[in-house]
């Protein structure tokens, strides 16, 4: 499960070596630090929430059905919230098990969650990483990236119940609905290939002849969200997220994981997120309205031949924005 306990705001932030100058605005950290995560929680939304002894197999059907990424686990036993199972669950246990000797794939739709989590903890931990409605955004910031977590439960610290689920696109999705009274720090129009936001070394990409095995094996070692699916030349002709392999799930193709990364794109039958791309030329503003409007957690890098050239996700956005202005590397602390 995604490591979740309940975050407390620390007392000393860890402070970067030197804030990057020309990011040095204040002004969305103010506005982060102004708002609650009440704030953010929508009139309505789904949740949905699963005990611990409800089979693996239904637990992601019942994510599919929904339209989600994530539910909270809740242990009947203990009376309290335990854990997240998300989309990441799913890949690992596809990954651990396709191959082995011991345990038939198939066998996998009768595990329970507790099952896998009694497997999974021996190699993590078991705790609960949330935040109460009245905490900061710019705390929620801290903990989401600090923690390397996409989904950060806010718990009702009176009644214990879940209100909400918060994300990295909630949040800037917010900014941008409500932030247009601020004045815009002058950075937002610079180039997003000068302001260094963003990887551009050492990217997590896969080739379409690759195997979806070896595109499972790849989110598993590099714990990233998504992979650019490049051709021999370099060019991104697909993109393959995490919530893509949720449709394994619904197509019962889990037992073929040998398919290559070409089929696997062409095998998709929802949510099909799409190359949504930036130039290296294009304004920050430019990207942040691109990413909110697509509804995407990241934006290919490319050059004019479509060459891949970086990824620029909702971390590193909400990092430069809002952290490195308060002197805080949550990435690297």
């Amino acid at each position: 499960m995604e490591p979740l306990a309940q975050v407390s705001v620390p007392n000393k932030w860890p402070r970067m070596k030197k804030a990057d100058p020309d990011l040095d605005g204040e002004v969305y950290m103010n506005f982060m630090k102004s708002h609650c995560c009440y704030d953010t929680i929508p009139i309505s939304s789904k949740l949905v929430i699963c005990d611990t002894t409800l089979k693996v197999k239904k637990a992601f059907f019942a994510l599919l059905a929904n339209g989600l990424r994530a539910a909270p686990l809740w242990d009947a036993r203990r009376q309290c919230f335990v854990g997240m199972l998300t989309i990441t669950d799913f890949i690992n246990i596809l990954h651990r098990y396709y191959r082995s000797p011991m345990v038939q794939i198939y066998g996998l739709e009768e595990h329970k969650i507790e099952t896998w989590r009694a497997v999974y903890l021996r190699y993590s931990f078991d705790s609960l990483i949330s935040i109460t409605p009245e905490a900061s955004l710019f705390d929620a910031i801290y903990a989401l990236l600090k923690y390397k977590i996409h989904r950060l439960p806010v718990i009702d610290p009176e009644s214990g119940n879940v209100l909400h689920i918060m994300t990295h696109k909630r949040i800037l999705k917010f900014l941008h609905l409500f932030g247009s009274a601020i004045p815009k720090p002058r950075f937002l129009q610079k180039k997003i290939g000068d302001v260094g936001i963003g990887t551009f070394k050492n990217i997590a990409m896969v080739q379409e002849t690759a195997t979806l095995y070896d595109a499972l094996s790849i989110f598993v070692e590099r714990r990233v969200s998504a992979l650019p699916v490049v051709n021999k030349e370099g060019k991104v002709v697909g993109l393959y997220a995490r919530f893509d392999v949720i449709n394994l799930a619904a197509q019962k193709s889990y037992n073929n994981l040998d398919i290559t990364m070409r089929e696997a794109l062409r095998g998709r039958v929802c949510y099909v997120e799409g190359v949504i791309k930036c130039y290296p030329h294009e304004t920050l503003e430019v990207v942040i309205d691109r990413i909110v409007e697509a509804k995407v957690h990241r934006l290919v890098m490319v050059d004019k031949e479509d060459v891949v050239k970086g990824i620029v996700s909702l971390s590193d956005l909400l990092q430069a924005m809002v952290l490195t202005p308060a002197g805080i590397d949550a990435l690297f602390s």
